[in-house]
């Protein structure tokens, strides 16, 4: 049967009789009952939405009374039936609609109050499963949603708690809602219930399909989408003439308990060091100082206040205005510490109560609870001109099973633990990379130059600096070395160890070179790029 639309849309306010009230998220549904009894409205209501409301006192109707058909499947089936639709999308300007609803003992809905199930925060968990992942998948709050929207010229829809107050305000002043207002809120509807289904569809798009044999792993999405609420309009993007936002859900691993607002640097910081974090989750006590998202700093010790001591070490110009990172409770000694010096912000997994007492005392310095269970995304993206870059994220952990020795000298135990930890630093290192490491220790780190041979001298000349001796240290560098000059710069400064991934069309005369100034080299056959 063909639609017969209507001619023309009524566009006068709407006085509410009737509401139906289904929210996952119950944030203030008591007060907004509340003034719908008040304004005369009757309530249905479902499931925990209809416990709540009833046990405020506020009259309410379960929906099926009204169905005369029980929730069934645990509550997956609750609201799809004839009698709710109907009375959403009833056309109740159309007489034909209102016949129908007369002859169907129907009653008209003029007013949805629907939020859906929290799928995006739900699957940004560790851990979740695909069996609990598909549960979070709203239906029929969608399907309500949309059929009230639809229906705006008619029908109110509120969808997010946000929209609470000012709703409030309008019934109250005009016992009716206006048309310029439902129009809106359909708007938000139907924006809502879009971006709903892009966390839906982007979920089971990054899915492993390993158990699904008929899908193609070869074949990647032919599009790409996602969908993001809004977290925060920023101050301003990394320079104050720029306009910035961060959409996400940011709360789900880091909760900002003290200090200013966040800030576009501020969040590209916290990334970085929340990486390197995930490579020391399970170490002993591991202190990371960051600067301009690169670590300046790195140490492992018996104690976090020596770690942070060591990893200060480093370079004591650079962590001035820093982010500190810690990977355990940060105790009093270690906070009198990072005290000594302005630092933007702390991380850690946990505080202690004296650490607080001292840290909260400057308003002006971030402090940040690392939530746990929180886990770095799988996947990484970056915008370019007319779309962007996606790729799997660097964080397959260290197997050091799969590197080879490949000098006459093979590395002592000590030399072995050096390498690895600054082979755990420097994919953490902008490109090119070059990192100095003894004894759990950063002692030189050069990044972000155009020339390798640049980046060890910066890495050489900041360990010089700071009168760190870098005799006996291993240098961990993040792509082959071209030539065997970078192993003989190396070897001059006082490294006795090199880590590298090879695969160089000159790796037999840098092999030949190590060997010739007694260096023990290992390659790792895996390269650490970061642009």
């Amino acid at each position: 049967m063909a639609l017969k639309p209507l001619t023309n849309l009524p566009k006068k306010s709407l006085t509410l009789r009737r509401a139906l009230l289904s929210v996952s998220d119950k944030t203030n549904i008591i007060p907004l009952a509340t003034s719908l009894v008040k304004a005369g409205v009757e309530l249905l209501s479902t499931g925990g939405t209809f416990k709540t409301i009833s046990e405020a006192g506020i009259p309410v109707k379960e929906v099926s009374d009204v169905t005369h058909f029980p929730e069934c499947l645990d509550g997956r089936v609750k609201t799809l039936h004839p009698k709710i639709h109907g009375g959403i999308l009833a056309r109740t300007s159309h007489q034909p609609d209102v016949d129908a609803l007369e002859e169907l003992d129907i009653q008209a809905i003029e007013l949805v109050v629907v939020n859906l199930y929290p799928f995006s925060e739900t699957v940004a968990k560790e851990g979740v499963s695909i069996a609990e992942a598909t549960e979070y998948i709203d239906i029929g709050g969608p399907t309500m949603v949309r059929a009230a929207a639809k229906n705006f010229a008619h029908v109110c829809i509120l969808s997010s708690p946000s929209q609470y107050d000012d709703f409030q305000n309008e019934l109250d002043l005009s016992r009716a809602i206006s048309y310029a207002t439902r129009l809106k809120l359909a708007k938000a509807a139907f924006k809502h219930t879009s971006e709903y289904e892009n966390s839906i569809n982007s979920y089971f798009e990054s899915l492993d399909h390993t158990d699904n044999s008929y899908q193609d792993e070869s074949k990647a999405p032919s599009t790409f989408s996602i969908s993001l609420p809004i977290k925060d309009e920023l101050r301003y993007g990394e320079n104050p003439h720029q306009h910035a936002r961060v959409y996400g859900h940011q709360d789900t691993y880091i909760e900002c308990f003290h200090g200013k607002a966040l800030s576009y640097n501020n969040y590209l910081d916290i990334d970085s060091a929340l990486r390197l974090y995930q490579d020391f989750i399970d170490d002993q006590p591991t202190c990371g100082i960051f600067k301009h998202t690169i670590p300046c700093g790195v140490a492992s010790a018996q104690s976090l206040n020596e770690a942070y001591k060591k990893a200060f070490s480093t370079d004591t110009v650079s962590p001035f205005g820093g982010i500190v990172l810690v990977n355990t409770t940060l105790d009093l000694e270690t906070a009198q510490s990072i005290d000594e010096i302005f630092t933007e912000i702390v991380l850690a997994p946990d505080f202690s109560q004296e650490a607080l007492d001292l840290l909260t005392q400057k308003k002006n310095r971030r402090l940040i609870k690392i939530n746990s269970g929180s886990h770095i995304n799988s996947k990484q993206f970056r915008s370019i001109f007319g779309g962007l870059l996606e790729q799997d994220e660097d964080n397959e952990p260290i197997n050091s099973n799969d590197f080879e020795v490949v000098s006459n000298r093979k590395p002592s135990t000590e030399e072995w633990n050096d390498m690895l930890f600054g082979w755990r630093i420097v994919r953490h290192v902008k490109s090119n990379a070059i990192v100095f490491a003894k004894n759990q220790q950063t002692l030189g780190i050069g990044s972000g130059q155009t020339s390798r041979v640049d980046s060890s001298e910066i890495a050489v000349f900041k360990a010089k600096k700071e009168q760190l001796s870098l005799e006996g240290s291993a240098i961990a560098s993040d792509a082959f070395f071209p030539f065997s000059d970078g192993v003989e710069a190396a070897a001059n400064a006082g490294a006795t160890a090199v880590i590298q991934p090879g695969g160089s069309v000159r790796d037999q005369e840098v092999i030949q070179k190590a060997n010739e100034l007694g260096l023990t080299m290992v390659f790792t056959s895996k390269r650490h790029f970061r642009h």
